[in-house]
């Protein structure tokens, strides 16, 4: 089967240390084709990232942009990274256009699958580099802008103490 989406990067996500927070990569995918495409995306580490959106379709010609988020963790640079991640797509067949995507995926035969492979590549910032950037404030008119880690007791993320403007109330 002939390639269905165009991927960019084509083939490695490059994450930009350090990895004390959360740090995203964007894959870009435009269908080339004239017809809808489904994908899905996977990963050999699935704890380590969050992928938004993990699967959807793309309209004749239209570009998704896929975040993918390296949870934050303990860089070694001695140790081997073997992280991949594989975006599949298919053509959306026109009577599967109602069904949810899981559905989609569960009928669909191997041999209309276009699989394409991504490794990772984690890097540091220079030495100087590190030490000349600004750090990142608070925005308190846009709480997503702020500082969030993971609670590692449930996975669930909390601000950062002093990383929001809000105040308990007494």
């Amino acid at each position: 089967m002939t390639t269905l989406l165009a991927i960019n990067p084509p083939t490695e996500l490059t994450f930009q240390g350090p990895f004390v927070e959360v740090v995203t990569s964007i894959l870009s995918l435009t269908n080339t084709t004239d017809k809808k495409v489904c994908f899905k995306v996977k990963t050999t580490a699935p704890r380590r990232y969050c992928v938004r959106p993990n699967s959807g379709v793309i309209d004749p010609k239209e570009t998704m942009e896929v975040q993918i988020m390296l949870q934050p963790f303990s860089y070694d640079p001695n140790e081997k990274n073997n992280h991949k991640f594989m975006v599949q797509s298919t053509v959306l067949a026109e009577e599967m256009a109602g069904l949810a995507a899981e559905e989609i995926w569960k009928t669909v035969s191997s041999a209309n699958i276009v699989d394409k492979k991504l490794r990772c590549v984690f890097t540091l910032p220079e030495a100087g580099a590190a030490a000349s950037a600004p750090p990142a404030a608070a925005d308190p008119v846009n709480p997503v802008n702020s500082t969030f880690v993971t609670k590692p007791d449930t996975g669930l993320a909390k601000p950062v103490a002093g990383s929001s403007d809000i105040q308990k109330l007494k």
